[in-house]
This record gives structure tokens, C-alpha cells and sequence, in this order.
């Protein structure tokens, strides 16, 4: 199988049309066989009262990421990806700018992926370390 970083990088994006990555204008940027990275804007839409980076906004970035990243490992008609569990270090406080999250994968497993996500700023500080584990289920067929 060949790996097409642009197509990967417009699919991610497109599928995202209409939904929460959007909503936190998240831009999936650079992919590679084993990684997948997005960025978010820091602003007052992602802040909590304090004036900083809302935690729960950094979880949607890095679940958002290592879901997609699942996805690219998975043949999509036959299979789903579900997030069963996330947890997340918040290190640094953030109130303006990006923060980019990289998605690289820990474990393959043909049921379990798990996920070690480094969101950092513009300066490459790490803000948060998040890992993820997504189970992989068969696709369930659409009921009319």
C-alpha cells in the first residue's frame, strides 16, 4: 500500500466538515505512516473562565487526532474506530497562539491501537501528553 500524504491530509479534513473539529477550527496538517498531526487555534472560543486553554478543548484536539490517526489503519468499509479510554497531563498553561498535537502510534493491535498524543506550542513546549486507546470494531450495517 502506498501512503499519500496529501489525499490522507484532504480526507481528514474534509470528513470533519460540519462537526466538533471544526467547531475548534482544527486543521489536520502532516501525516506520515505511523504519526498524524493537527493544529488549534488558542482563543477566548477555547479558553476557560481563567483566560487559558480550556483542558476539555485539549482532549477534543487530542482525541480528535488519534481517532483520525486509527482510521488510517483501517479498512473503513469493514471496520470502526471508537475511543475507549483518554487521559491527559496538562503541563502548561496557554492563552494564545496554536498548539499542535501529534498523534504516534504505541500499539497496533488488530482490536486495540493505543496512542501517545504531545500537544505543543509554537515553540515546541510541551503543553500536554495525552494517550488514547481506540478499539477497533466490525462496521455495523445502517438501519433503514
Amino acid at each position: 500500500m502506498t501512503f499519500d500524504k496529501e489525499k490522507i491530509l484532504h480526507y481528514c479534513n474534509e470528513v470533519s466538515k460540519n462537526t466538533l473539529m471544526q467547531t475548534l477550527n482544527i486543521e489536520y496538517i502532516d501525516a506520515g505512516p505511523d504519526y498524524l498531526v493537527a493544529t488549534m487555534p488558542v482563543n477566548s472560543s477555547v479558553h476557560q473562565p481563567m483566560g487559558l486553554l480550556h483542558g476539555g478543548a485539549t482532549v477534543a484536539l487530542a482525541e480528535s487526532v488519534g481517532s483520525a490517526a486509527s482510521m488510517l489503519f483501517v479498512n473503513s468499509e469493514v471496520s470502526e474506530v471508537r475511543g475507549i479510554e483518554i487521559a491527559a497531563n496538562h503541563l502548561k498553561a496557554k492563552r494564545d497562539g496554536i498548539v499542535t498535537a501529534t498523534a504516534r502510534i504505541v500499539h497496533k493491535g488488530r482490536s486495540i491501537h493505543l496512542w501517545e498524543i504531545r500537544v505543543v506550542d509554537e515553540n515546541d513546549h510541551l503543553i500536554s501528553l495525552c494517550k488514547l486507546t481506540n478499539m477497533v470494531l466490525p462496521k455495523r450495517k445502517s438501519e433503514d
